[in-house]
């Protein structure tokens, strides 16, 4: 192989043939978006988006700040500024790979105690849009209520003084605070998680921290500011060994490379009150109202991911491509799918249900794409609580099965308990392990008790329906196996198929 080429702007130009760069000048690019979160989802979309219509010679005043609140970022900052932010993105297809480096970030921020230099950017007038990718579990919210958790001791220290605040969200006030006094103006606050109604759930964060702290700030915030919903769909693995070799073969020398599947989406509430960059022109959709988007990613493709991670950690499968090749894995997802999912899924225009659930078993199916059970599985605890949890509730609610759903939620009991079926262990994978460990190694004898984590299931653990088809399977798994469950809830499916073909 030859020399690899150690990407840099300086560089560029000296990339393979077969890697696409940037056609603009970066040099000509201003910063109008922080983004808080630098993350690989966000390097493969977001910043992918901006940097489609910055090749077209636009946008060329919405460049991205990247940013991070937590100790760990500090790592990423330091491997994107060696190579003047610059990533090379590799989309894995089965029919071939491709790449490309995205240029749309143009800085990173320090990451610093007091977050003085990210309160400042956040506060020029030239940034009018500051987005986040912080998880799920990074919102603050009871699992029980879904509402702001108020109690919590970082958002506690924030409301007293934003002197130095801890939180993203404390720094965001911080920054707003100084726009109000300054004439800056209000800006959108744009959530790129996967909650639905993120756009509800970053306003709620920020106005509830905004009012303890200062409530004339709190009502200027909500009746100034937009908090665009939006839904975001990429399958983005982490970055590894593989990863790494991939870019290398291709020449380059990049530190944070990702990969991707060859399809994204990204759909947005156009609710902006100090403008936004022209994302239609490179296929995002603008929306009045993305709820239906909302619920059928989540509730399908995400709650589906939870219904492939943990019985696959529990068997051994290493990918979420090896749990859609395992027989009975597969077919467990497509009849819960079905049976218990699709009926709580509206369509949206050109996209039916059965016909996402298509869309999505290829995706997932996709050899290319090592997208680790692992990494699907992690924060089970706000994963659950996001995806699975209200499909349930809104089935019982109409008198609904759940018995799949409640065979998912047995799973993740059994995966929990620590180990897998063949005795290698599952190492540490949720911020809430150590109570979830405890919760599953009691309930192998008393099932009952991983339904009482009230932080979790709150009034749903108690409900006769979902709690007894939910000790029916844990019972079955510990005394028969994971394969056994497997089987029995997927006889029927068996059935049918077999009539089918007579």
């Amino acid at each position: 192989m030859d020399e690899l080429i150690t990407l840099s702007s300086a560089t560029l130009s000296q990339l393979p043939a077969r890697v696409e760069r940037p056609l603009y000048q970066r040099s000509d690019l201003k910063p109008g978006i922080v983004h808080i979160g630098v993350g690989n989802f966000h390097r493969a979309h977001q910043a992918w988006y901006l940097h489609r219509l910055m090749q077209t010679g636009e946008a060329y005043e919405w460049a991205i700040l990247g940013a991070g609140v937590r100790h760990y970022d500090a790592v990423m900052r330091e491997r994107l500024l060696a190579q003047d932010c610059l990533t090379t993105l590799v989309e894995l297809d089965p029919a071939g790979s491709s790449a490309e480096v995205v240029g749309s970030m143009v800085d990173y921020l320090p990451v610093e105690e007091g977050h003085a230099g990210l309160i400042s950017a956040m506060a020029q007038p030239s940034v009018r849009i500051i987005s986040l990718t912080v998880t799920e579990g990074g919102y603050y919210l009871d699992p029980a209520t879904n509402q702001f958790d108020t109690s919590h001791a970082d958002i506690q220290r924030d409301a007293v003084s934003l002197e130095k605040p801890i939180t993203a969200f404390g720094a965001i006030i911080a920054a707003l605070k100084s726009r109000r006094q300054t004439g800056a103006g209000p800006v959108s606050i744009l959530s790129c998680d996967n909650l639905q109604g993120n756009g509800a759930i970053a306003r709620q964060a920020v106005v509830s921290l905004a009012r303890l702290h200062d409530p004339d700030l709190a009502i200027w915030i909500d009746q100034t500011c937009t908090f665009p919903n939006s839904m975001v769909d990429c399958i983005v693995p982490a970055t590894g060994p593989n990863e790494l070799s991939l870019v290398r073969e291709l020449g380059i020398d990049d530190a944070v490379p990702v990969t991707h599947e060859n399809f994204r989406q990204w759909v947005i509430e156009d609710d902006f009150c100090a403008g936004r960059p022209d994302l239609d022109k490179v296929g995002v959709t603008f929306a009045r109202d993305v709820h239906a988007y909302e619920a059928m990613k989540l509730r399908m493709l995400n709650a589906g991911h939870q219904v492939l991670a943990n019985v696959g950690e529990i068997l051994g499968l290493e990918t979420i491509a090896d749990c859609m090749a395992h027989a009975g894995v597969c077919d467990f997802f497509r009849k819960v799918q079905q049976d218990e999912i699709i009926p709580r899924v509206e369509p949206v225009p050109e996209m039916s249900p059965q016909h996402y659930l298509d869309l999505i078993s290829k995706r997932f199916a996709n050899p290319s794409i090592k997208d680790t059970t692992r990494r699907v599985a992690f924060d089970g605890s706000s994963r659950h609580t996001g995806f699975v949890l209200p499909i349930i509730r809104d089935a019982l609610a109409v008198g609904g099965e759940v018995s799949g759903l409640a065979l998912v939620e047995a799973f993740w009991a059994r995966m929990c308990f620590g180990t897998r079926e063949d005795g290698s262990a599952i190492e540490a994978n949720d911020p809430n392990w150590s109570s979830l460990l405890a919760a599953a190694q009691s309930a192998r004898d008393r099932p009952g008790v991983w339904l009482d984590q009230q932080a979790i299931y709150g009034e749903l653990g108690q409900a006769p329906v979902f709690s007894s088809a939910f000790e029916h399977w844990l019972t079955l798994i510990w005394q028969q196996g994971t394969r056994a469950a497997l089987e029995t809830y997927c006889a029927e499916l068996a059935y049918q198929r077999e009539q089918q073909q007579a």
